[in-house]
């Protein structure tokens, strides 16, 4: 599968969140649609991915929706998943990511083994549990091991999971990938030797592998796999009073 081909297949999916097939406009451009029920983003927020160079944006209603397409109609769709340039236009009341969006097609996948064995056992044991607590809320949260619906792929030592990894299956044939190790044990491989686990089972079922990441270390993990970063995603709350541009002079020096 060519690297255009992974675009398309990551466009279709997020098009699909989106509850609006077709919506993604031509690299270069961008596309801001209503959409209430969009899984871009949370409940009332608005989302926006950015892949190949092209913006999908989803607003809660028309009147955010237009406040959203003035404020950001100057900024290139590749700035649209950075944080700052985008609060340099659109007032927020808060930001979720940007999140880094990396695919990889069975040709392109690097397995990697370590001297660790590698486990399956099945998601939401009582051990996957007690590996979130060791590694801590924030790096908990960003793995969502709790979401998985595949089998656990784990590393023990000792009799405790030092390292997880797993998928949930997401619409469109997609594993989203998640990943996580104590924090006594990185820096050591584990999660690449977990991760290559999870990766190859997904690719195995006939599924597209997806590692969404923010942390330096995640995406690095991800590149040693062989996915290819195609773009990122944001989601941005608005104020309460609703998203009112900013005048263009408050914008200058």
């Amino acid at each position: 599968m060519s690297t255009r081909q992974l675009l398309l297949e990551a466009r279709g999916l997020w098009e699909r969140l989106a509850r609006e097939p077709g919506s993604f406009p031509p690299t270069g451009g961008m596309n801001v649609i209503v959409s209430p029920e969009s899984g871009l983003c949370p409940a009332g927020w608005v989302g926006v991915v950015v892949l190949g160079g092209a913006a999908l944006v989803t607003a809660p209603d028309e009147s955010t929706a237009g406040a959203v397409r003035t404020a950001l109609a100057g900024l290139p769709p590749t700035a649209l998943a950075d944080a700052a340039a985008v609060r340099e236009v659109l007032p927020v009341a808060g930001v979720l990511g940007p999140a880094t969006l990396a695919y990889v097609a069975p040709e392109g996948f690097r397995p990697a083994a370590g001297p660790s064995a590698v486990e399956r056992l099945p998601g939401g044991r009582p051990a996957l549990r007690a590996l979130e607590e060791a590694a801590g809320e924030e790096d908990s949260a960003e793995a969502s091991l709790e979401e998985i619906t595949s089998d656990a792929f784990v590393v023990r030592e000792h009799g405790r999971v030092v390292a997880a990894a797993g998928y949930r299956t997401w619409p469109r044939r997609t594993a989203h990938i998640s990943v996580l190790t104590a924090p006594e044990a990185r820096g050591r491989g584990l999660a690449r030797t977990t991760a290559s686990a999870a990766v190859a089972d997904a690719l195995a079922a006939g599924l597209l592998p997806q590692w969404r990441a923010r942390p330096p270390a995640s995406r690095r993990v991800a590149t040693a796999l062989g996915f290819e970063e195609l773009g990122a995603q944001l989601s941005l709350e608005p104020p309460p009073d609703g998203p009112a541009p900013r005048p263009l002079a408050t914008l200058l020096p």
